[in-house]
């Protein structure tokens, strides 16, 4: 939103700077909005979802906000005032958690959490290379996650038109 550009190659993760979150509307004015932590869960969505449904992909359905960083979640807040649905594909860690709580305690039943999806895997992107986590879940953490996930279909991908 700002003019910079997030750049990535196997052997560099960063920004040009200014950072911000990039907020990617569609022509008719939504309703629905999803957000991602990292602009490669995004691309990662996209990929998944017009392998899923190559004839319907359906991408220009809904508007999408990157945050490029779980930091820039402020800038992030008053946008997604705009919309009655907010899907969040945010990272299944401590960071991930936190962001999607303070969306939930800023628009309530509007937020739906989307990375169930994706759990036993710490992002879209990682879910969609295979990239199983390393770690067993703590049981505790586990129950905590379990309890936030609002699941429409526990079919993996269902549910969100994936």
């Amino acid at each position: 939103m700002s003019g910079g550009y997030e750049i990535r190659n196997k052997f560099f993760k960063g920004c040009i700077a200014p950072k911000d979150i990039t907020h990617i509307r569609q022509t008719e004015p939504g309703e629905t909005c999803y957000l991602f932590e990292g602009f490669m869960d995004y691309l990662s969505f996209l990929t998944l979802r017009q392998a899923r449904r190559p004839d319907r992909p359906a991408l220009d359905g809904q508007d999408y906000i990157v945050l490029n960083s779980v930091s820039n979640l402020s800038k992030a807040l008053r946008p997604l005032g705009d919309y009655e649905r907010i899907h969040c594909f945010l990272d299944n860690d401590r960071a991930g958690l936190e962001a999607l709580r303070e969306i939930q305690r800023e628009y309530g039943s509007r937020v739906r959490d989307a990375s169930y999806v994706y759990s036993g895997y710490k992002d879209l992107n990682d879910y969609l290379n295979g990239k199983k986590l390393s770690q067993p879940v703590d049981p505790v953490q586990q129950a905590k996650q379990v309890q936030r996930v609002q699941q429409p279909d526990k079919k993996k991908g269902k549910g969100l038109g994936m």
